[in-house]
């Protein structure tokens, strides 16, 4: 009884999650990011108003991991889908889940055009530079060097181009009120990425506009390495081709102050 006193739960699976087993591979971060998506929803109590939609690639199956409302998109569409949720029930909490290759190749149009238009939804942007579901074919985030399916040679920046860093790209725009990258190879990585998700949860909920996370993740099938290895891989490689910062949006919020004045 002494014992069962001094007890007291530290962790238990968040609410929002459904009691499963996911599908993905061994060593991929999707399930981590699912956590903290989930952690979230359960803190601001959101699960019975919010919307989650997921594209084609391996974030499709979100639908089944999350308890709150799903909608399956067409590759690419997800910010057009959660642009008309939000904007035919602004009192719901809309938020994407994408991979890299849906939202900086097919799908950028609309990436783009939801932030500079500063629709208040909430994009999870995930990026492990390369197409994970369909063969391990280079993505518009696969570094120069980066051995793909398509790129057996690696990627040469003279014929393929270069990286494709969004959170750089959509930060120059008016409409986005919170742009940051993180990752989650550790423990005190998993904490940083949790305190930018809340960040942008949090512009969504005071109406701010466009937010955004990208989740540096690792692919450890389509790289061709161990669970450990893809987690140093990220940190010495990726990192330094896509800095861990958060991005100025001073111009959303300087378009907001415009706003106000007589």
């Amino acid at each position: 009884m002494e014992t069962a006193a001094r007890e007291r739960v530290i962790f238990e699976r968040p609410r929002s999650l459904t009691p499963v087993r996911n599908h993905y591979c061994p060593g991929c971060t999707h399930g981590i990011v699912h956590r903290l998506v989930a952690e979230l929803i359960d803190e601001y109590d959101l699960v019975e108003r919010s919307v989650g939609v997921a594209p084609v690639g391996c974030a499709v199956f979100a639908y089944d991991y999350f308890l709150c409302d799903m909608i399956e998109a067409a590759h690419g569409r997800a910010p057009a889908v959660g642009t008309g949720v939000k904007r035919v029930r602004p009192d719901l909490f809309v938020f994407t889940y994408q991979g890299d290759g849906d939202l900086a190749s097919i799908g950028m149009a609309e990436t783009i055009h939801a932030a500079a238009r500063g629709e208040n939804i909430t994009v999870v942007f995930i990026n492990n530079a390369v197409y994970g579901m369909t063969g391990g074919q280079m993505a518009p985030t696969t570094l120069p060097g980066q051995v793909t399916s398509t790129t057996p040679q690696g990627r040469d920046p003279k014929l393929a181009g270069n990286p494709i860093r969004v959170c750089e790209l959509l930060s120059a725009l008016e409409g986005p009120a919170y742009i940051s990258r993180v990752t989650v190879t550790s423990p005190p990585r998993v904490r940083e990425a949790k305190r930018a998700l809340r960040k942008a949860f949090q512009a969504q909920l005071q109406g701010l506009g466009f937010s955004l996370v990208e989740v540096l993740s690792t692919c450890p099938t389509r790289w061709a390495m161990p669970p450990d290895k893809a987690l140093t891989w990220v940190e010495e490689n990726m990192a330094a081709n896509y800095p861990i910062k958060e991005f100025d949006c001073s111009a959303a919020l300087k378009r907001e102050t415009d706003a106000d004045r007589p």
